[in-house]
Formats: structure tokens, C-alpha cells, sequence
């Protein structure tokens, strides 16, 4: 168990926010957190789910979090989890939300998870952006309004983690002017869409199943952006089946030749993760860059 938490102080809170008595327990380290760390706290009625940070930013990132489970589950018909409360001690900032305890998948798993994907990429915007800017992981994801794709893919995804990788030296010179020199050539290959809703951060470990089998969305990263962004991303780490793109091009079709488009797309991701874990990522970014040029 984390050594800072209070659990006295917890359970205060919880018995508060829920106006019932709770006392905790029992709290076990959960997998699943790279960012934070993540618990399944046990009290006398029910179990919940408890996120801890402390770093600086931690407050501000698990409240854009709570906002992007909202927008997901106003816009969306989605399991999302229940967001209990966000508070801090001294040490640590907390996250507390539902605990969805997996069932095994129902059989329209992955067409739900496609039909309600499709469904929420339907949702649009007059621009690109969102009325907040957010977090992707730990890192500040820049969301300001812009009419053009190219343009909000280039200056609020892009040109930000490519700064943060050379000033932290985690990019070569060499390797940020071929990146920075290709971009326009590379987003012309992207088609022009509406804005849709994303969740921004698509890959396996975001995706739940439910307590009734459902498919559940965690950890957003959400804004109006190009809906193949989501598509890509999927694809990065793999954990999808095929079922599911398949009925996703049956309900929402992309234009054709999306194959050869989504390592432009995943930019985007592995600059991120170059950023929060290093060079490992760096040979598939130059990899990206130099095919497409």
C-alpha cells in the first residue's frame, strides 16, 4: 500500500460525499497505472476505485479526467465509471471513482464497442479543439480552436511534443528538422472531415469490460479532432478484433486507403510516449517520417 494514504481521512470523505458510514477495510495496489498509482480500496458496504498522484499537476489532471468522463458519458452511451470525488492531503492528490468489476465480454462486445464508437464520433463541433485543454497521460494536451485539421494536428499535437523532446534531449537536431520539414507533405494525406468527438486516448488499457460484459471507456484524453485518430491509436498496441473494425467501416465507412494513414496519425502517441519514457520510441517515429517522405 502507498505509505502516504490516510485512510482515516478517506474514509471521512467517502462516508461524507456518499452520506453514509463507510469504514475502509482493506486497500490493494490494482495494475494498470504508469501515470498514477492505482488501488481498490474495500469498505464495509462497497468497493471502490482510487487513483493517488503527487505530483504538481495532479489536482488540474485528474479534474480534466472527471470532465472527460462527463463529456463521454453525456455525448456517448458508454459505460463510464461513477466519479466519486477528486481531493488532496499534504502528500497526495486522489481520484475516487466506481469500481467496475469485470465481467467476461457478451458476445456483440466488440459491434457495441464499434456502433457506440461510431456513434460518438458522429458528435461534432464547428472546430477542432475543446473548450479546455486537457492532459494525454501526464503530459498538458493543448486543445485552442481551429478551423483547419492540418493546421491543429501540426501546432496542438505535433510542434508541442517535439519541443519538449528536444529540450529535454530526447530528439537529435537532425531528427526534429526531417520531422518538422515533413509535416505538411504528411498531413496532406489525412482527409478533410467534420470535427468529431474522440476519446483521444484509444488503446487496450483504456478499454473495460463491465460488470455486465459491456464495453467500458477510461482515461480520456477527449477533444473534436479527426476521427481517424482514435482508429489509429487503436491499432498502436493492438487488443482489438477484427470484428470491430469491420462494423465500425459498415456503420461510419473512413475513406478508403486508412491503412496507409494511421503511422501518420500515431505520430501524435508516440511523441507522447517518447516524452514520458524515453528513446525506445524514437526508431518508430523516424521510421514514420522517413516513409512518408
Amino acid at each position: 500500500m502507498h505509505a502516504n494514504i490516510d485512510l482515516d481521512y478517506l474514509s471521512k470523505v467517502l462516508s461524507d460525499q456518499l452520506e453514509e458510514t463507510l469504514t475502509i477495510k482493506n486497500v490493494s495496489s490494482v495494475g494498470g497505472g504508469s501515470i498514477s498509482s492505482t488501488y481498490k480500496i474495500s469498505t464495509t458496504n462497497r468497493a471502490f476505485f482510487l487513483k493517488v498522484n503527487s505530483s504538481r499537476n495532479a489536482e488540474e489532471m485528474f479534474r480534466a479526467e472527471v470532465k472527460g468522463l462527463e463529456i463521454l458519458r453525456k455525448f456517448s452511451a458508454f459505460s463510464i465509471p461513477e466519479i466519486i470525488t477528486v481531493l488532496a492531503d499534504r502528500y497526495n492528490t486522489f481520484l475516487i471513482m466506481e469500481l467496475i468489476e469485470s465481467a467476461v465480454k457478451t458476445k456483440s462486445y466488440w459491434q457495441d464497442l464499434a456502433v457506440k464508437l461510431a456513434n460518438l464520433h458522429k458528435q461534432s463541433n464547428s472546430n477542432f479543439g475543446l473548450r479546455y485543454d486537457n492532459f494525454i497521460g501526464s503530459l498538458p494536451q493543448i486543445n485552442s480552436f481551429e478551423s483547419d485539421w492540418q493546421a491543429f494536428f501540426i501546432d496542438q499535437r505535433i510542434a508541442p511534443m517535439v519541443k519538449m523532446a528536444f529540450d529535454d534531449g530526447l530528439m537529435e537536431k537532425q531528427e526534429k528538422i526531417s520531422l518538422e520539414s515533413a509535416l505538411i507533405q504528411i498531413t496532406d494525406f489525412m482527409p478533410k472531415e467534420l470535427p468529431a468527438l474522440i476519446h483521444g486516448d484509444l488503446w487496450s488499457g483504456n478499454l473495460m469490460t463491465d460488470s455486465i460484459g459491456e464495453p467500458c471507456l477510461i482515461d480520456p484524453a477527449v477533444y473534436f479532432g479527426h476521427r481517424e485518430m482514435d482508429m489509429a491509436f487503436s491499432h498502436l498496441f493492438g487488443g482489438f478484433s477484427q470484428e470491430f473494425y469491420s462494423v465500425y467501416q459498415e456503420v461510419y465507412p473512413m475513406e478508403p486507403g486508412f491503412s496507409q494513414r494511421l503511422d501518420l496519425y500515431n505520430l501524435y502517441p508516440l511523441l507522447v510516449h517518447l516524452n514520458l519514457f524515453g528513446r525506445s520510441y524514437i526508431g518508430q517515429i523516424n521510421s514514420i517520417v522517413g516513409r512518408f517522405t
